[in-house]
């Protein structure tokens, strides 16, 4: 288990990133033949994204309901993009075993989004937590003085 760090902390973004959402919704829970190669095929990809950090993924934070949601962390649009088409990476033979899967059965759902992020424009807070989402990518400093409110942490360039 991740180590709780006591107090109010914040990781100030270093320069652009990028968040991107991903998850697959389970539209037919029987229908397990469907949907389990489509969770599988993340679960080969995250090992091969942490394995080379060239590629420029960072982190992510996982929740799994009938709706799976991945928000991931990258360097910039540009590294994740070249990933996704990456002939010899594990994403594009599985977009492609998907895609001509669910042309035969709506059992299983994906979706994606992607929002390029500027220095200064985010911030965040976590109280009393272990690391967290971007704060298991920037470096997290306790949020006092300016960095006490949202708009100080805001406008921190």
């Amino acid at each position: 288990m991740a180590k709780i760090i006591q107090g109010r902390m914040t990781a100030p973004a270093e320069g652009d990133f990028v968040v991107f959402l991903i998850g697959m919704r389970i539209n037919n829970p029987l229908a397990f033949t469907k949907w389990v190669p489509v969770f599988m095929a993340m679960g080969k990809m995250l090992p091969e994204l942490y394995k080379n950090p060239q590629l420029g993924f960072k982190s992510y934070q996982m929740w799994f309901s009938r709706t799976l949601i991945l928000v991931q962390y990258w360097e910039s649009a540009e590294k994740l993009m070249e990933y996704a088409k990456a002939k010899d990476s594990e994403h594009l033979p599985a977009w492609k075993a998907f895609n001509k899967a669910a042309m035969k059965s709506n059992a299983v759902g994906i979706w994606h989004e992607t929002y390029v992020v500027q220095k200064g424009m985010t911030e965040n807070v976590y109280v009393n937590m272990p690391p967290f989402g971007f704060g298991k990518v920037g470096n997290l400093v306790p949020a006092v003085g300016k960095r006490n409110s949202a708009t100080g942490r805001m406008g921190e360039k």
